[in-house]
């Protein structure tokens, strides 16, 4: 078992920063791929970014490639979503996801309960 726990939302302006961290408990963290997703009011979750148990390997969708990045801590059980120049489409609920699998679908095992971002134009 898997507990997430998601933090860092807020309001910020266009172009921007944010770095959300999500918190795992469970003895087995480090074993998991970890992902990040968004969700819109109205709209299905979509893939943002994941990161392999070890660090090693790192996906990003294509709308964010480049402003976003993702890493983690697995000393601290922690891991991060770096959001830099971000944009008003960029405005959703957050999530982190834990896996066996770094998928970039909604397949995951764990989710956390989601953070609030919004940008501001």
């Amino acid at each position: 078992q898997v507990q997430l726990v998601e933090s860092g939302g807020g309001l910020v302006q266009a172009g921007g920063s944010l770095r959300l961290s999500c918190a795992a408990s469970g003895r087995t963290y480090s074993n998991y791929a970890m992902g990040w997703f968004r969700q819109t009011s109205g709209k299905e979750r979509e893939f943002v970014a994941t990161i392999t148990w070890n660090g090693g390997g790192t996906y990003y969708a294509d709308s964010v490639k480049g402003r976003f990045t993702i890493s983690r801590d697995n000393a601290k059980n922690t891991v991060y979503l770096q959001m830099n120049s971000l944009k008003p489409e960029d405005t959703a609920v957050y999530y982190c996801a834990a896996d066996r699998r770094a998928l970039r679908s909604t397949e995951y095992l764990y989710w956390g309960q989601g953070t609030q971002v919004t940008v501001s134009s």
